[in-house]
C-alpha cells in the first residue's frame, strides 16, 4: 500500500458557474454538488470528470465519463483517460470527503483540509482490476436508470398524446379508424368532436373538474425533534424535499430519516400509502415522485393521495405537465410556496372512466418496471459501496491482468 495525500494524488480545481439563464440545450451534463442538474451544449472539461460536492450535499463524489460542466459549487478534476479518472473517482469516493463539514455557518468543503486528506493506495498494478471490478457494477447501474428515464418518457408521452394535445380525438375526427397502442373498442367510443371548456376545447362528453375532487390532497409535519420517543428506533420513512431531490427518477423507495409510529401520530396526514404522489410546495416548488413505499412527509409537501378514479401514474404526469399553473399560484415573501387552499382548485381534464382503466393498464406497468429498474440499481450500488473499501485496503483481492490475485 501507498500513502500520500489527495493533493499528491488529485489535486483539485475549481468549476465554473453557468446559470440557468445561460444554458443552452444541448447533450453536455451540467454537475451540481446533488449530480447532474441540468444539460448545455457546451463543456468546460477536456475529458472523464470526477465531481466534488463542495456545499449543498457536502463531499458527495460524482463520475462523468465524458466531458461536462462542473458549475462553481463543485470542485472538479478531469483526466485523460477514462480508466484513471474512474479509479480517482472511486478512491475519492472512499476518502470520507463527506465527513469534513467546515463547519462554517454554511456547510462547505475546505480545499485545503480537503486537500491534505491522507490516501492510502493499492500498488498500481492493482488499479485497472480494481477499476473492471467496480465498473462493470456501475455501468450496470447506468443502463438501468437509462432504461428507467426512457419508460418515464414513455409514460410522459402517452399522457400528453392522450389527455393533453387529444390525439386520438383528433385523428378520429380527421377520418382514422384506429390509434397506435390503443383498444378499437376504446378508439370507437371516442367522441369525434370538441367542446368549449374553461381550459380550452377539450373532446365531447369529457369534463373539468377540480384535482381535489379527485385525490385526497394533504399536507405533513416535523414533529420535535427534540423528543427521542418520535425518531429514535423509529422505522417508518419520512420524507423531506430533500429526499425528492436526490432522485434521477420519480420514485420514493426510500428516505434519509425514519420517524417512530408515536412520531407517525404526532402527523396529521399519517402514514402515506404506496402510490400517493409527492411534490415538494416550497424550496424550491416542484418535485415530484409517486411513493412506492409508506411514507409519512414533512410540511414541505403537497400530498395527493389517489383514492379516486385516477391512478398514480396519471396524477404524476398531471401535475408535471400542469407545473408552469402549480407554480403561478405559488406566493411567499422568503420563497415561493402553494397551499393545500390553492393547489386543490386547479383544473384537470377528466376524460370517460374506460379510457382511464385503458390508461392505466398501460402505463402502469411501465412504472412497475421502472421501478425494479431503480431498485436494483439500489441493490448493485449496495454491492458497489460493501466492496470498494475492501478492494482499496487489499482486504478482498482482484485477479490481475497476468492472472495473480
Amino acid at each position: 500500500m501507498n500513502e500520500l495525500t489527495i493533493e499528491a494524488f488529485s489535486p483539485f480545481s475549481y468549476g465554473k458557474g453557468l446559470p440557468v439563464s445561460k444554458r443552452i440545450p444541448g447533450a453536455v451534463p451540467v454537475y451540481g454538488s446533488n449530480g447532474i442538474i441540468g444539460y448545455h451544449n457546451e463543456s468546460f472539461t477536456t475529458g472523464p470528470t470526477v465531481i466534488i460536492g463542495r456545499k449543498g450535499t457536502v463531499g458527495a463524489v460524482h463520475f462523468s465519463p465524458v466531458p461536462c460542466w462542473p458549475i462553481d459549487t463543485t470542485f472538479f478534476t478531469a483526466f485523460e483517460g477514462l480508466d484513471q479518472a474512474r479509479f480517482v473517482y472511486y478512491v475519492l469516493r472512499n476518502a470520507g470527503l463527506d465527513q469534513m463539514n467546515s463547519d462554517s455557518a454554511v456547510p462547505g468543503l475546505n480545499r485545503n483540509a480537503a486537500h491534505a486528506r491522507k490516501l492510502s493506495l493499492p500498488t498500481q498494478d492493482s488499479w485497472l482490476p480494481i477499476t473492471d471490478a467496480l465498473g462493470s457494477l456501475d455501468n450496470k447501474i447506468d443502463q438501468n436508470l437509462q432504461t428507467a428515464q426512457a419508460l418515464k418518457r414513455l409514460a410522459q408521452a402517452i399522457y400528453r398524446a392522450w389527455f393533453v394535445d387529444f390525439e386520438p380525438v383528433k385523428a378520429k375526427s380527421a377520418g382514422a379508424t384506429s390509434f397506435p397502442s390503443m383498444p378499437q373498442e376504446v378508439f370507437d367510443a371516442l367522441p369525434r368532436r370538441f367542446m368549449e371548456s374553461e381550459v380550452g376545447n377539450i373532446p365531447e362528453s369529457w369534463g373539468v373538474t377540480e384535482i381535489g375532487e379527485l385525490v385526497t390532497v394533504k399536507g405533513g409535519g416535523t414533529p420535535s425533534t427534540k423528543n427521542p420517543a418520535y425518531w429514535d428506533g423509529g422505522d417508518n420513512c419520512w420524507a423531506t424535499p430533500r429526499d425528492l431531490s436526490r432522485l434521477s427518477n420519480p420514485v420514493l423507495l426510500d428516505t434519509e430519516r425514519y420517524i417512530t409510529d408515536a412520531g407517525v401520530d404526532r402527523i396529521s396526514s399519517g402514514l402515506l400509502p404506496v402510490g400517493t404522489v409527492l411534490m415538494s410546495s416550497r424550496a424550491p416548488v416542484g418535485y415530484v415522485a409517486i411513493a412506492r413505499v409508506p411514507t409519512a412527509i414533512n410540511q414541505g409537501f403537497i400530498a395527493l393521495v389517489c383514492d379516486g378514479p385516477l391512478p398514480p401514474s396519471f396524477v404524476l404526469n398531471w401535475v408535471y405537465c400542469s407545473m408552469d399553473a402549480i407554480k403561478a399560484r405559488a406566493s411567499g415573501t422568503t420563497f415561493p410556496e402553494i397551499s393545500k387552499r390553492n393547489f386543490a382548485p386547479l383544473p384537470v381534464v377528466k376524460p370517460t372512466g374506460d379510457l382511464i382503466d385503458v390508461y392505466r393498464q398501460t402505463v402502469e406497468p411501465l412504472f412497475d418496471l421502472l421501478t425494479a429498474s431503480v431498485e436494483e440499481c439500489l441493490r448493485l450500488a449496495s454491492v458497489r459501496d460493501y466492496i470498494l473499501p475492501r478492494l482499496l485496503s487489499g482486504q478482498v483481492g482482484v485477479k490481475m491482468t497476468d492472472g495473480s490475485i
